[in-house]
């Protein structure tokens, strides 16, 4: 979601948790909506609901956003194990988010460029 249109200012996130030696450093540190920062918690991986493997989370430092996601209307979609399983864990696609990307792209300002 972009910030503009968000309700909540976005949030410092630790890619890394910090539990999990994750340091501090601008390398480690990205913008979070509240919403995926709260059901992300201190997550680094989560279950692919298809190869049932333990699998990173989407690293905004390390990996590409088209590799890994794909929009299909207002519909995220995990293109890989890493996308999937972020689009899952941080509840990406819930109603409410859907139905406001919905009306952002009825006004011609979603998706971001």
């Amino acid at each position: 979601m972009p910030q503009a249109f968000d309700d909540a200012g976005f949030e410092i996130d630790h890619v890394i948790a910090r539990k999990h030696g994750g340091p501090s450093s601008p390398g480690n540190l990205c913008l979070s909506c509240y919403y995926c920062n709260s059901h992300k918690g201190s997550d680094i991986a989560g279950l692919d609901g298809r190869g049932r493997k333990l699998t990173p989370l989407f690293n905004p430092r390390r990996h590409k956003w088209s590799a890994n996601f794909r929009w299909e209307g207002a519909v995220l979609v995990g293109r890989s194990a890493i996308g999937r399983v972020t689009v899952a864990l941080l509840d990406i696609n819930d109603e409410y988010r859907v139905a406001l990307r919905e009306a952002l792209i009825e006004e011609g300002v979603f998706p971001p460029d």
